[in-house]
């Protein structure tokens, strides 16, 4: 069996195009923002609605899309133990599983888009343009999980390249539909505001799940074909979506507190956190280059046994996102002033967003440790512990935190110490697991 090199060249060959997947992802979202923030008519209430739809919106993804780590997990251990042959219809059967539960919740959600979203505090004309957005951009659900799943079956076949390609053309392509759709070309296409937005992103979408689906099938050995019977892990597979399904629902109990706070606060303090959000998001996708690098060599290093390169690895992974938490420190505060006026021009919004952002900034480098276990134990599958330690995160930190500095009215600050503290549980429960579990297995020198 082949030594797994641990060495900068070998992370970065896995990390920089996970990265740049990673980034393509929220920009998807931070276009619509900065677009629709800059329409001449309600810009406001727009900027706000697509704040709401968007959170509810990465809440089904980040809920559904954990198909990716478990499907990565399993082929990745696979690959380690030089067993990939056998795991070769798992990627097929998961997909289809995960396609049709996508159709079912876009069944159920569409008609009760009111319901939902005034259960964020949307009301009047932010929750009309909730509704029109939200009806649109969910019919790109189904792909944007497709897209996800073949993404995971890349990944454990320790291939980031083709889904940074994908990526890239996803986001550029929703850029340049985003210019045209929501500011119309005079004589030739109308303006369609709010609705142009979420109809680039489904094209965008759709376009993605193509192009992922061609590149698997002609670029790997793994079918898309649906072979029966299921493969005896399809229940190790399931038990790790469910676990991740409960872990993200966890996650998405913040979100959802974070997103209806600032909209009860106000539709300027929605539309600030909207933007905070979108950059917050953004440098955690940043740092998740190294997160999907962990993930990818953690699982194939476990199915080797290799142990001490296993501590290496992470050891290092934590060192290079660390950096690019300070970069992004850095780079936040020299652009401070210019950052929030490329997402709005309305002083209100501004003075907001202006007051908080740099907690966000702050963040980042607590994030980096964070979001590098949380790659690594999805790639030891240690999906129930991942699922435990949110469930503790929310409930004994984020909430209890955010109702504490909500009875201040301490608004913004309120929601963005609450993160910090959210995220401080997660990476301090997993930093001790860690090394719990491999201190002991470490041959010494």
């Amino acid at each position: 069996m082949n030594k797994t090199p641990i060495d900068f060249k070998s992370i970065n060959k896995l990390a920089i195009p996970a990265l740049i997947a990673g980034v393509a992802e929220p920009l998807l979202s931070i276009t619509d923002t900065a677009i629709i923030g800059n329409i001449e008519y309600n810009a406001v209430e727009s900027l706000a609605a697509v704040g709401i739809v968007g959170a509810f919106i990465s809440m089904l993804i980040w809920v559904f899309g954990q198909t990716r780590s478990a499907i990565s997990a399993i082929v990745s251990q696979y690959l380690g133990a030089d067993k990939l042959d056998e795991i070769k219809n798992l990627p097929s059967q998961a997909i289809l599983i995960i396609v049709l539960l996508s159709l079912i919740i876009l069944g159920i959600s569409y008609p009760f888009a009111s319901s939902i979203f005034r259960f964020y505090n949307a009301d009047n004309l932010i929750l009309q343009y909730c509704i029109e957005y939200y009806q649109i951009r969910v019919f790109g659900f189904p792909f944007s999980l497709f897209t996800f799943a073949i993404f995971g079956a890349f990944r454990g076949l320790q291939n980031t390249y083709y889904p940074m390609i994908v990526a890239i053309i996803g986001a550029l392509l929703n850029i340049v539909l985003d210019i045209i759709l929501v500011y119309g070309i005079e004589g030739w296409i109308p303006a369609m505001d709010i609705k142009g937005a979420a109809y680039a992103s489904v094209f965008a979408q759709i376009v993605m799940a193509v192009i992922s689906a061609i590149l698997l099938v002609k670029k790997t050995s793994i079918p898309l074909r649906v072979s029966l019977p299921f493969h005896p892990e399809i229940k190790r597979l399931l038990y790790m979506i469910w676990n991740l399904f409960i872990r993200t629902l966890a996650l998405n109990t913040a979100l959802y507190f974070g997103t209806a706070y600032a909209t009860g606060y106000g539709k300027e303090y929605i539309a600030a956190y909207t933007i905070g959000l979108n950059l917050w998001l953004l440098g955690a996708f940043m740092i998740d280059g190294y997160s999907s690098a962990g993930n990818i060599l953690s699982g194939k290093l476990y199915g080797q046994k290799s142990y001490n390169s296993l501590w290496l690895l992470n050891k290092k992974l934590l060192r290079y996102a660390a950096i690019l938490g300070l970069i992004f420190i850095v780079m936040g505060s020299v652009f401070y002033n210019q950052i929030g006026l490329i997402f709005t021009k309305d002083p209100l919004v501004l003075k907001e967003f202006y007051t908080v952002f740099w907690v966000i900034l702050l963040m980042q480098p607590l994030c980096a440790m964070t979001f590098i276990f949380d790659g690594t134990f999805k790639g030891l599958g240690q999906m129930k512990y991942l699922r435990n330690v949110l469930l503790i995160a929310t409930g004994f930190g984020f909430i209890p935190t955010l109702l504490f500095f909500d009875w201040l009215d301490w608004k913004l600050y309120a929601i963005w110490i609450a993160f910090t503290v959210w995220i401080f549980f997660r990476g301090i429960f997993l930093y001790f697991k860690f090394r719990r579990m491999f201190l002991p297995l470490i041959q010494k020198p």
